[in-house]
């Protein structure tokens, strides 16, 4: 698990890697990535404290593994969840039978009648597991964890791909494939 002292260094760089890296004039690259020595010399004024081994430090301990690194630590990407539009090169993949995803009771209405919707992210995010949609249900008050069938929505066409940290990605849930009883 991640220090607490780094939450906001975390927050900044989920910010700048997955939604605004115009913010500091970053760029990346279609796939998402950034060079580690343009992000670090840019961020100085937003987060002074943040050098290679800080950065090194969260990409490794963050509990949620947001972000990766490429195979010679040269750029750095977060995993998933971006409104900048790249392309994160995933392949299609078979899911699990079942899936989970954790929300609130005010959003029930509207998954019932258009389903999950991705929203402004690039994919609907779903968990392996409940105690993970549990978790993730829980940021926005009291959870409720929907089963995904998944399985079916494969059979009947539906990609999934699945994120260098375990979160499974697609498009759209309809709700026939939901299940609603908690």
């Amino acid at each position: 698990m991640m220090k607490t002292n780094h939450k906001p260094i975390s927050k900044f760089l989920s910010l700048i890697l997955r939604h605004n890296p115009a913010k500091i004039g970053l760029q990346l690259d279609d796939n998402g990535w950034a060079d580690v020595t343009e992000l670090l010399s840019k961020s100085k004024n937003h987060s002074p404290n943040l050098d290679i081994d800080l950065l090194k430090e969260i990409v490794q301990n963050n509990d949620k593994k947001r972000f990766a690194f490429n195979d010679d630590q040269s750029k750095i990407r977060a995993n998933q969840g971006h409104s900048v539009n790249i392309n994160l090169g995933y392949i299609p993949k078979q899911p699990p039978e079942f899936l989970y995803h954790g929300t609130v009771a005010k959003f029930i209405d509207a998954i019932k009648e258009k389903g999950i919707l991705k929203m402004s992210r690039h994919h609907v995010h779903l968990s392996q597991d409940r105690e993970t949609a549990l978790k993730v249900g829980s940021r926005r008050g009291k959870p409720i964890v929907l089963t995904l069938r998944s399985g079916a929505m494969h059979t009947n066409g539906v990609e999934f791909f699945q994120s260098d940290n375990g979160v499974w990605l697609t498009d759209h849930v309809l709700p026939e494939y939901i299940e609603f009883k908690n």
